[in-house]
């Protein structure tokens, strides 16, 4: 198994051009793709276009477009506009996102997220393959009934457009292994995959698919570096994660770290953060959380965090470099890329 690299997008301060940059330079080290996020500013797929005219080989992903802020046709609409104008390098990324933006941002109701995202892939599969839109579901009735609408085929042409599911519960990561092209990890430690794959796997097992055939994507911060002096200024990001990316109900990402065996370190940080006491709850975050969830150290030590993502079974590596401007960025990334390319050798070799 050959490791793949995708990167985020990179945008920052309106810097389009900077952007351009990054993706340029990306495609040059020899990049897979290349992702992009939306959360309550710009939109993931926007960005994208701007790419696919100033880029040629590099994919084209959204990672992740928000299931609740569209219609199941307006994602087909868009997947297929980038497909064309990216000929063919766009691969669509979904995810539910959360009730504290669906319903804060968008003003639509967070219900049956799970059963959106199986409709809403669905469907886009229907209109991608350029079959008519005639659907019978839960959340989304194709035409819609009683009314004067009509099952449309698509005027675009039928393309083949991958579809990556962003998924952190068990019935939504085997949602993943039954209907999609590749999965987006979040809040994953290599040494912990299993409680991810194996309901991927499981999902695959029961669609009578080939759970090889599915990228598995998952990374974190590369930064190179002693580990002393790495580690401290992590933990206030995954304190705010598990303190404050959801409600003190819901909170996908703590969620994610309790069934890898946090659950009591999850509670403490929740209160520490409820409390106020911010500073005391990225304390008790242990260094090995640190290690485990990211690409830091010497060059040695970056180069067991790649085999481990290898070997816990992830097909496609997601560093983040760490650095203030393009050029630091950039050269951390190229040594990582050295490393991994180091490290897909000896797969080879061990392979001969």
């Amino acid at each position: 198994m050959t490791l793949k690299v995708s990167v985020g997008l990179g945008l920052r301060d309106e810097n389009w051009e900077g952007m351009v940059n990054w993706a340029t330079e990306c495609e040059r080290l020899g990049i897979d793709s290349i992702w992009n996020g939306e959360t309550w500013g710009f939109d993931s797929a926007t960005p994208l276009a701007f790419l696919a005219a100033r880029t040629s080989t590099i994919k084209l992903g959204t990672g992740i477009m928000q299931v609740g802020a569209r219609t199941p046709g307006a994602v087909a609409m868009t997947a297929l506009s980038l497909a064309s104008m990216s000929d063919n390098r766009f691969m669509l990324g979904l995810g539910t996102s959360g009730p504290q933006v669906i319903e804060g941002w968008h003003g639509v109701p967070f219900a049956r997220p799970y059963t959106r995202l199986r409709e809403t892939v669905e469907i886009v599969r229907l209109a991608t393959s350029g079959e008519r839109l005639a659907y019978e579901g839960k959340e989304f009735q194709l035409p819609r009934p009683g009314g004067e609408g009509r099952a449309i085929r698509p005027s675009a042409p039928a393309r083949h457009v991958p579809i990556y599911l962003a998924t952190l519960g068990p019935r939504s990561l085997e949602l993943t292994g039954e209907l999609a092209d590749g999965w987006i990890a979040s809040s994953f430690m290599a040494e912990h995959a299993e409680v991810f794959l194996k309901h991927i796997r499981a999902g695959a097992e029961r669609a009578g698919r080939s759970f090889d055939e599915i990228d598995r994507r998952a990374g974190g911060v590369v930064q190179f570096g002693e580990l002393d002096e790495l580690i401290p200024p992590r933990k206030p990001g995954f304190a705010f994660e598990i303190g404050a990316m959801g409600s003190p109900d819901h909170n996908f990402y703590r969620d994610a770290y309790a069934r890898q065996g946090y659950e009591e370190l999850t509670q403490k940080v929740l209160n520490l953060w409820l409390d106020r006491r911010r500073d005391e709850a990225a304390a008790v975050i242990p260094d090995e959380f640190v290690i485990q969830s990211n690409f830091l150290g010497s060059e040695e030590q970056v180069r067991d965090r790649i085999r481990a993502y290898r070997d816990n079974g992830i097909t496609t590596l997601s560093p983040a470099p760490a650095g203030d401007s393009l050029d630091e960025r950039l050269t951390t990334l190229g040594r990582f890329m050295e490393l991994v390319a180091e490290v897909n050798s000896e797969t080879t070799k061990a392979a001969e």
